[in-house]
């Protein structure tokens, strides 16, 4: 794409830092159908962690524990309970990528590093991002393996079916009030993305909690980053609620794309994943307000889809509840029916659905 500095060709994965590496990629397996990939431990030559790697579709996590106390692993666990650590990036030329980003500011905390194996090279390179979260640049092209050298197949008789997960669609981070535009300008100028929507407070609030949002997207729109920060409420705001136990910003959820939302959902529910719970009403003023959908309205309400239009098409949306103890990181189910947006017209819902469970925790 012209005058794009930056070209990325896709998220290449997302790591969590979880405290149990192993139940965690069970988890995963069990209750969103994710395949297992590849496993690198003590018996791979590592002392301070371990990670397994799962894929359905073109998403792949990382899940990685520390092995010892004083692991960074262990230290970022502690302080901020399971979560995203890592947002990486592939792309085609990383010695190009990574002076770009020098010229432009990016503070970088690991240089280009060279891994080989039989399989090939894979070069990456991390940059500071906000928060403690990074992101990790990766270069694969001479690569043949099926995840990273360092890496072995993890191959276990347990393998559930997939439930329909295509893609990562965004990714959403949450911020300290007024760091929002910072970040922002963070990846307008030092990244090259662009900002394509902005929310204020107006747009999404309820009677009691508010927030702001700007979403920022690479030129070519593969990568999507809205940055939310808490905007002055009544009460207190799902985002200041993540910011308290998550003990500072970070990714507050990752959006996945299906063709199918209603199977998607009906499987992930019943293998046990939570979602947010709609009000039938809801249901009563949506046809007005998105005209006429291919999908069945009952089933989508049976099932508590979120539904929303622009002038490229509608989506149709939901969102877990917190996938830890911590009301802090959870997934958004998201099906594309030509819309670009990002669901406006459910936030009033989406937020009266997380303040009732905000209230359930003693959190509001």
């Amino acid at each position: 794409m012209k005058n794009d500095f930056l070209p990325i060709n896709g998220t290449d994965y997302v790591e969590f830092y979880v405290g149990n590496a192993k139940q965690a990629a069970h988890y995963y397996q069990s209750a969103f159908g994710f395949q297992p990939v590849a496993y690198a431990g003590l018996e791979t030559g590592l002392k301070d962690r371990s990670s397994y790697v799962v894929r359905q579709g073109k998403i792949t996590f990382v899940l990685t524990a520390g092995l010892t106390p004083d692991s960074p692993v262990t230290k970022h666990q502690a302080k901020h309970g399971d979560g995203v650590k890592v947002i990486a990036l592939w792309v085609d030329d990383i010695e190009k990528t990574l002076n770009e980003l020098r010229k432009r500011g990016a503070e970088v905390i690991s240089d280009i590093e060279i891994m080989e194996d039989d399989m090939g090279t894979v070069k990456v390179a991390s940059i500071k991002t906000y928060g403690e979260t990074i992101h990790t640049f990766v270069e694969r092209t001479n690569y043949k393996g099926t995840f990273l050298p360092g890496f072995i197949k993890w191959e276990p008789k347990y393998n559930p079916e997939s439930t329909g997960l295509l893609y990562v669609d965004h990714i959403v981070g949450n911020v300290e009030e007024g760091n929002m535009d910072k970040v922002v300008d963070f990846y307008r100028t030092v990244m090259g993305f662009e900002q394509l929507i902005s929310f204020d407070d107006k747009d999404i609030s309820t009677d009691f909690t508010a927030l702001k949002s700007k979403v920022v997207a690479s030129r070519n729109l593969r990568i999507k980053f809205p940055i939310n920060e808490p905007a002055k409420g009544l009460k207190k705001s799902q985002i200041d609620e993540y910011l308290d136990f998550y003990v500072g910003p970070g990714p507050q959820h990752v959006a996945m794309a299906t063709d199918d939302i209603v199977k998607t959902i009906e499987a992930q529910r019943e293998r046990g994943v939570d979602f947010l719970m709609v009000p039938d009403s809801y249901y009563l003023t949506v046809t007005e307000r998105v005209g006429t959908i291919d999908e069945n309205m009952s089933l989508l309400k049976k099932n508590n889809v979120l539904i929303d239009r622009d002038e490229d098409g509608y989506l149709l949306q939901l969102f877990t509840k917190p996938v830890q103890d911590r009301p802090t990181f959870f997934f958004e189910i998201i099906q594309r029916k030509g819309a670009k947006s990002f669901g406006k017209g459910n936030f009033k819902a989406l937020f009266e659905a997380i303040e009732r469970e905000q209230e359930n925790r003693g959190t509001l």
